[in-house]
């Protein structure tokens, strides 16, 4: 097969008049022989003022077109590939590759929610046919403009964004993309995490008082002492419960009306304190639903509890306890807080399924310091004494 030939990029500006007054063109030639002519922007003819934003002198006009010949150039002019596909159809592409590559359910499942929202901004703001190549920087920035537009959290934008960097990582390998327009969009500020603020012992226990029933009572207990994440309590079966060696094995969770692993990926051993022992041991001589593959926290049918539900009687417990409105969330934190004072970050970090040390040590602002000086008094003290020579004399 002939190689293609590839021609000189070129390219020249001019101006056509309306009634609406003069409008900037550029016309210019890519490496495969097409011809592109597009609109620059309205002809701003003030002779002792800068144009205003979007208005085009000549020699801006001009800039502007030497700045698309050098991204041509360089391969990264967008539309230079023609791909054939949509946005549309390349996000759908892209949800089936990470299904393939056996991404956890709840990671797959947070990616379908937001392709959905993906495909309707870009769909309604930029046409539902949109090509894939024809996608710009700018384009993207809007999208993340709609997106604070709906007031989602800083954090959930950058998470869109994340993604959609990673779809256009794998749209350079699949369609040949010569840029990514995500790669130099900015981000939203990054949000310093704040200082910890997690309930007592005594705390915990106003709150299993207050709460609605015993096995909510039996929850909140246990997400505050062995530190589950509310997924993993909801997929908590009575065979994951041990009570000879005082341990409950952490091997699912329940997260968006699917059972799923844990969010690290692996199974875990949590050590079970007696407190919880003998909660859960009430709660297992229940008339129904206490066989070994039943679940522990379960509805009135033996299915599995619905977390937002749990939510909200959780925040009248709260109420009721007189307690300040810590989040569901912040019992996990409670048991990593008081977990830290008795042992060390590793053995924390396994126990809370953490994927690196950073993480668990955050709560090392807990851990007792006042014994501190006396501890490398000792350490130095048994250490031994060795003489030193100076080898100057």
């Amino acid at each position: 097969m002939a190689q293609q030939t590839r021609r000189a990029i070129s390219g020249h500006v001019f101006k056509r008049d309306g009634k609406r007054g003069g409008v900037w063109y550029a016309k210019y030639r890519l490496p495969d022989g097409r011809q592109v002519q597009t609109r620059i922007g309205p002809h701003w003819s003030g002779r002792k003022q800068a144009p205003p934003a979007g208005s085009y002198t000549k020699a801006s006009a001009r800039a502007w077109l030497d700045d698309t010949l050098a991204k041509a150039r360089r391969g990264e002019l967008p539309g230079m590939v023609r791909t054939g596909t949509t946005f549309a159809a390349a996000c759908d592409e892209w949800l089936a590759y990470k299904r393939d590559r056996k991404v956890k359910l709840s990671t797959q499942i947070d990616y379908e929610h937001m392709v959905d929202r993906m495909k309707k901004v870009f769909g309604e703001k930029f046409g539902a046919r949109m090509k894939l190549e024809d996608v710009t920087p700018e384009m993207v920035e809007g999208f993340r403009d709609a997106l604070i537009a709906e007031d989602l959290a800083d954090r959930t934008v950058n998470k869109y964004l994340t993604v959609l960097h990673g779809l256009f990582v794998w749209a350079q390998r699949r369609h040949k993309l010569p840029a990514n327009p995500v790669a130099n969009v900015e981000r939203r500020p990054h949000a310093k995490r704040g200082n910890i603020d997690v309930f007592s012992r005594e705390e915990v226990l106003a709150l299993v008082r207050a709460a609605a029933s015993e096995q909510d009572g039996t929850v909140y207990l246990t997400a505050a002492f062995t530190g589950l994440r509310l997924g993993e309590l909801l997929a908590l079966r009575w065979r994951d419960v041990d009570f000879a060696n005082s341990a409950i094995h952490v091997r699912q969770s329940f997260t968006n009306g699917r059972v799923d692993t844990p969010k690290s990926g692996q199974e875990r051993v949590v050590p079970m304190a007696d407190e919880v022992a003998e909660a859960l041991a009430k709660l297992g001589k229940r008339e129904s639903h206490a066989g070994a593959d039943d679940l522990v926290f379960c509805g009135a049918k033996g299915g599995h509890l619905a977390g937002h539900k749990l939510r909200d009687r959780y925040k009248t417990a709260l109420e009721k306890a007189g307690l300040r409105e810590l989040r569901f969330h912040d019992l996990r934190h409670t048991f990593g807080t008081h977990a830290i004072r008795a042992a060390d970050s590793r053995e924390v970090m396994e126990w809370m399924g953490h994927q690196d040390l950073a993480t668990t040590q955050r709560y090392l602002q807990f851990k007792p310091r006042q014994d501190a000086a006396r501890r490398i008094s000792e350490a130095f003290r048994d250490s031994g004494a060795t003489e030193v020579t100076d080898p100057v004399g």
